[in-house]
């Protein structure tokens, strides 16, 4: 999902990182708080003042939003699913948790933890500020981190999905009919109802003359509906492939290359030539690790006559693999997660297979074909 990101470390295990759109937020909530909101409520403050404690409450904003995050992720290890990071970005923060929870129930808390986290501190804040009174800023600062705190919890219950109050309405929706898929189509129409709703306010307050406001408010509304309509094609593919698996479509005549020849040979003789992407490493009696493109393409070109494939393959051991008994979805899934477009397809220790993207992406046009 996020390409460009800066990482800033872990907390619980979990990678949390900073996308580059990150910073045109910062720059844009640093500047209305140091221009609108500080100069209206402070007028007595200097002009480097407002500027400092618009980026101290800018910064402190997003950590209040990491906060969130680290809820649902720490109720998500809870119920022992993993957490891949916590990724800081235009529109606040997002927890990549790598499977479906395991019931309406986990799915509820894991939503709820959210907000709740955005209330407590709403809470913690605003009783920070009879302490802070001999500190006008630090009491602004309180203040202000109380009430957006609030805001936040409060916006984040919209059932609009993939808001928390929308998958807080997947989870009882879910709870109440026992069908996953069901209860997230219904929760996508419903985030795509709210996004719309909130593209039309915020072209109703451009046209009321609130053009920044307005702006900001569609650009929300914008991403919600898209999200939500993600959301529904990921549906609507999970269902077709649902009950396929990876047996059926995976090449079983993969192409074996041995560790010793260079990188030139290779692209020479079986990229430019045959059109593989992807190749099974030997060494001896038996496959060593896996080269594709990218693995090539990493390396100068100048480097290519004198490389062997061995030296830049990944290991066996470090493989992203998937079973010839696994579902489709499960791989599509797994390539998406790993950012990889190739799985060996591995049984009993041996490579038995490769299944590539295009080739479930062909798969599916043919499913998609033969039920419309």
């Amino acid at each position: 999902m996020f390409r460009h990101t800066i990482p800033l470390g872990r907390i619980l295990g979990i990678t949390i990182d900073v996308d580059y759109s990150w910073f045109l937020v910062f720059g844009l909530f640093t500047w209305m708080l140091a221009t609108g909101y500080y100069p209206s409520e402070y007028k007595d403050w200097s002009k480097p003042q407002y500027w400092l404690m618009g980026a101290i409450t800018a910064i402190m904003l997003f950590v209040s939003v990491l906060l969130h995050e680290l809820g649902h992720s720490a109720i998500a290890l809870h119920y022992k699913l993993a957490v891949r990071r916590i990724t800081l970005f235009v529109f606040g923060g997002v927890s990549q948790i790598v499977a479906e929870p395991p019931s309406a129930g986990a799915e509820f808390w894991i939503a709820a933890a959210g907000p709740l986290v955005s209330f407590l501190l709403a809470l913690i804040f605003w009783e920070l500020r009879p302490l802070l009174v001999g500190s006008e800023p630090l009491f602004a600062l309180a203040k202000y981190l109380a009430a957006i705190n609030l805001i936040l919890g409060l916006f984040n219950l919209v059932p609009g999905f993939p808001l928390d109050g929308g998958r807080i309405f997947r989870a009882i929706v879910w709870g109440v009919n026992h069908n996953f898929q069901r209860a997230t189509s219904i929760a996508a129409v419903t985030g795509r109802f709210f996004g719309f709703l909130f593209i039309v306010a915020g072209v109703w307050q451009v046209f009321a003359g609130q053009l920044l406001n307005g702006v900001w408010i569609a650009f929300i509304g914008w991403f919600l509906e898209s999200a939500a309509t993600s959301q529904l094609q990921q549906q609507m593919i999970k269902g077709l492939l649902v009950g396929h698996k990876v047996s059926e479509i995976m090449d079983h005549n993969y192409e074996r290359i041995p560790g010793d020849i260079t990188l030139g040979e290779l692209v020479d003789k079986h990229v430019l030539t045959a059109g593989q992407r992807s190749f099974v490493v030997n060494q001896g009696s038996g496959p060593v690790g896996l080269i594709t493109l990218s693995d090539i393409k990493k390396t100068p070109r100048s480097d290519w006559p004198t490389t062997i494939a061995r030296q830049v393959a990944v290991p066996e051991e470090k493989l992203v693999s998937i079973r010839p008994d696994a579902e489709l979805w499960t791989a599509l899934e797994k390539m998406g997660r790993d950012g990889v477009n190739q799985l060996p397809v591995i049984d009993n220790n041996a490579v038995v297979g490769m299944l590539s993207r295009d080739d479930v992406l062909h798969y599916l046009q043919t499913l998609h074909a033969l039920h419309t």
